[in-house]
């Protein structure tokens, strides 16, 4: 059905919630304050729910007229705020969050002819001459291994390949207020000449496992990642990752799974394969 004129025009979901995109719909001549009036009268009697205004940096100008009539802030990212008001009187406001958690990835990286593991000391660390894995926060649309790998290289001039993820972390009280999640992986490296980044890393360098277990600049955590990982060795264990699609939305995902390495069948090759494709662009 067409939206009559004088009413915004905004894209339906399946929700019956309308979000309004400023990029779209701003008109310097409008008159918008009226606008707004007669497009909420118009989504109340369609019984729409959610409306959610995506306006644009440049056209923070409808954001006082929207917040006098009742929307709220819900979320901002580079260049937009995005600003929400829930329309039902008589029904529970079932509005999702805003994005509550950060990701993070750590690299632990082993030498495993020299029994070595890859470390570094952050310039800015919160304990000074610390040892810790490379690594760093997840880039929006970026997958787990891919961020890993990129981490790992950007910090120490390392190339990489995944081998198996480790452990995940999961803590509240983060940066901005959020919770935090930290995947960490095993990567097995192409070369061992160390590049640091040294506007980040103020050390970096191999460590024998038996120096990095018994380290006192070495959190506790840290030493059980690379206890985790000479276990899972020791039991034939690999926490794998296969490509699959979405039944549905037809969107590619990777699916980690825990499987026993001790006999290797076709199956794991094509797990291999799909291990080293699946977290590249």
């Amino acid at each position: 059905m067409e939206t009559p004129s004088g009413v915004f025009k905004g894209i339906l979901d399946r929700f019956q919630g309308i979000t309004v995109e400023s990029e779209h719909e701003y008109n310097a001549t409008d008159d918008f304050p009226e606008k707004l009036k007669r497009s909420l009268d118009h989504w109340q009697r369609k019984q729409n729910r959610a409306i959610w205004f995506k306006v644009s940096e440049k056209h923070s100008n409808w954001i006082p007229a929207l917040t006098k009539n009742g929307f709220q802030f819900h979320h901002a990212r580079d260049g937009y705020l995005t600003l929400v008001r829930w329309l039902p009187e008589n029904e529970y406001k079932n509005l999702p969050p805003c994005a509550h958690t950060m990701l993070g990835v750590g690299g632990l990286v082993v030498n495993k002819e020299r029994e070595e593991i890859l470390v570094v000391s952050d310039r800015y660390a919160l304990i000074p001459n610390s040892w810790k894995l490379p690594g760093g926060f997840i880039e929006p649309k970026e997958n787990l291994v891919e961020s890993g790998i990129r981490e790992v290289h950007e910090e120490t001039g390392i190339e990489t390949e995944y081998e198996t993820m480790i452990s995940i972390r999961h803590s509240h009280g983060g940066l901005f207020d959020t919770s935090d999640l930290y995947f960490v992986m095993a990567l097995t490296p192409k070369n061992f000449n160390i590049k640091r980044d040294e506007r980040e890393i103020s050390k970096a360098k191999w460590m024998p496992f038996e120096e990095y277990l018994n380290h006192p600049n070495v959190h506790e955590t840290n030493r059980h990642f690379l206890r985790i990982y000479l276990d899972y060795q020791k039991c034939g264990l690999c926490f794998v990752l296969k490509k699959a699609k979405h039944q549905i939305l037809k969107k590619e995902y990777c699916l980690y799974f825990m499987k026993s390495i001790s006999k290797e069948s076709d199956e794991d090759e094509a797990v291999k394969e799909d291990t080293k494709n699946c977290d590249k662009k």
